[in-house]
This record gives C-alpha cells, structure tokens and sequence, in this order.
C-alpha cells in the first residue's frame, strides 16, 4: 500500500477530489498555504493498494496541469527610502507536487 501526499492549487482541488472519488479513492483533504505566492492550495491524502498506483497518479496528472499566470511582485527601490514598486511576473501555477511512501499497516476503525 502507498500513501500519496498530493499538493494541489486551491482552483485544482475539487476537480481532482471529484475525480479521485468517481475512480473509487478514497481522499482526505486538508486546507494549506503555499509559501512562494502566499496563495491557498489543498493537499490530498489518498491511501492506495500497490496495483491502483498508477491509475491514481495518472488522475492527478490529468486534472492538475501547469499553467502561466501573471503575479505582482514587489521590488526595492534602493535608497533610504525603502519604498516597493509592485511589477508583474510571470509564474507557473497550478501541477502538483507530490510525495509518496510505503505504508506499512493500514487500520481503519
């Protein structure tokens, strides 16, 4: 048995929870916080036998696609002023970053 850990974007999240659960996966979703945007995303927990591994991973290759998105980012203006001027950046958003591990016992009570 694997426990996939699954880091989505918020905007991902119900899509794939839907499509896990219509695939027969059991989810648990927590709210979390990313650290580069400071943007909301979701991470799913899914327990899964060794043989429904990859179909697992493939719906969460296929709901949770990377894409461009444009962020406001602050600069430093130099000086003893310290003011920011916000300038937008291109970002990739969205994919998903996920670990996997062996489970050694699964108990469900």
């Amino acid at each position: 048995m694997k426990l996939i850990i699954a880091i989505v974007q918020d905007e991902d999240a119900t899509h794939l929870i839907s499509e896990l659960m219509g695939e027969g996966f059991g989810v648990t979703k927590l709210a979390t916080t990313g650290g580069f945007l400071r943007a909301g995303n979701t991470t799913i927990l899914a327990g899964v036998e060794d043989d429904r591994f990859d179909a697992c991973m493939a719906v969460i290759e296929r709901v949770c696609k990377s894409r461009k998105q444009i962020a406001t980012s602050p600069v430093t203006m130099g000086g003893a002023t310290g003011m920011y001027a916000p300038y937008p950046i291109e970002v990739t958003v969205g994919g998903a970053t996920v670990f996997v591990m062996s489970v050694e016992q699964f108990v469900k009570i």
